[in-house]
């Protein structure tokens, strides 16, 4: 079903890896001594339509080390949107543990204890985002633990103890993807893009649908914010193709995300007008949502039929989409296949 995006858009991974790779190799230089710098961007080649995430890191001659700012309590707060930063709007010590564990982010010995203390925590600093970003090296040094998974992906060779540490990773980076203050920062630098190799595997083991999962979850806080600039910038990456993929032979937990996430493009007007500005696209979203109705006839699940029918809804508030669903909206749909199911979650 997403072969028809496929061909729109065909990903060329090998360049892309090799970009990111390069980019990860530089951040693997930085260590402590290391500032990040956002937004210039590099093409990945024709096949990712947008320009490949950017974020290079540079040596600063003079620059103190990371774990020295957060000694003094600065932690770049003079960086733009960071004046007036309350991590917690808690005590002294509260803030000092915090700065204390983004600063070992920057150790390698510290790091991965850091990430899951940070990940474990990140409800509870309301301000982590701005200050992860902002922060001396943070942002190349989570790229960093993302680029290094790469050479594991294919062929398959992804642990369960390295997809938890890049896990931790993403979800300091969906925290940089839902704050309000970081949001377009974080699309600026093209950061999604990083995610995308994940997206793309297809092995079924526990490792790599975690890695999936998670990486679809930064997506999903993304286009939770309701926010147009969003969608725009993921209209002209392949999220709608790895999606439909993902809703075909995902679990049933990654069906749901990626679903929500086609739902969510679908509800804003860009989004229905791009899905429904030719056939080709058109079908192969309905192919794909056809499906998953017709999968769930035999494994019925009633938050990811919601989601489908969501999705179906939208499609026919465009007038050519809802003449076309006049012929290819599944029976399921018309008789009362799932009448029983959605009367008990009612």
């Amino acid at each position: 079903g997403c072969d028809s995006f496929a061909k729109i858009a065909a990903p060329r991974w090998a360049v892309f890896r090799a970009v990111v790779l390069l980019l990860g190799l530089c951040a693997a230089c930085a260590g402590g001594e290391v500032a990040a710098v956002k937004g210039g961007a590099a093409r990945a080649g024709g096949g990712l339509r947008g320009n490949t995430a950017a974020g290079f890191v540079a040596f600063v001659p003079g620059a103190r080390p990371l774990s020295a700012v957060l000694a003094t309590g600065a932690i770049a707060m003079q960086a733009p949107g960071m004046q007036g930063v309350d991590p917690m709007n808690g005590g002294d010590q509260d803030k000092e543990k915090l700065y204390q564990l983004v600063a070992e982010l920057s150790r390698e010995e510290t790091r991965e204890t850091a990430l899951l203390e940070l990940s474990k925590k990140r409800e509870t600093f309301p301000d982590l985002a701005p200050i992860l970003w902002h922060s001396f090296g943070t942002t190349a040094t989570l790229l960093q633990e993302i680029v290094c998974i790469y050479p594991l992906l294919s062929p398959p060779q992804l642990t369960a103890h390295a997809s938890n540490r890049v896990c931790n990773a993403l979800a300091l980076l969906q925290c940089v993807a839902s704050h309000q203050d970081t949001r377009q920062l974080f699309l600026k630098a093209h950061i999604p893009l990083f995610l995308y190799p994940f997206l793309n595997t297809i092995s079924k083991t526990r490792p790599f649908e975690y890695l999936r999962l998670t990486s679809l979850g930064v997506i999903g806080a993304l286009v939770k914010m309701d926010d147009s600039d969003v969608i725009n910038f993921l209209l002209t990456t392949e999220i709608i193709p790895l999606c439909l993929r993902i809703m075909e032979n995902g679990s049933d937990l990654s069906k749901t995300v990626a679903t929500f996430i086609v739902q969510k493009i679908l509800l804003d007007d860009t989004g229905l007008n791009y899905i429904c500005a030719t056939a080709e696209r058109f079908f192969a979203v309905s192919n794909v949502l056809s499906n998953m109705i017709q999968g769930l006839t035999k494994e019925p699940s009633t938050r990811l039929l919601k989601h489908i029918i969501r999705c179906y809804l939208r499609l026919s508030e465009n007038a050519r989409a809802r003449d076309a669903l006049r012929h290819c909206l599944p029976e399921q749909l018309w008789d009362a296949s799932f009448t029983s199911c959605l009367r008990e979650d009612a």
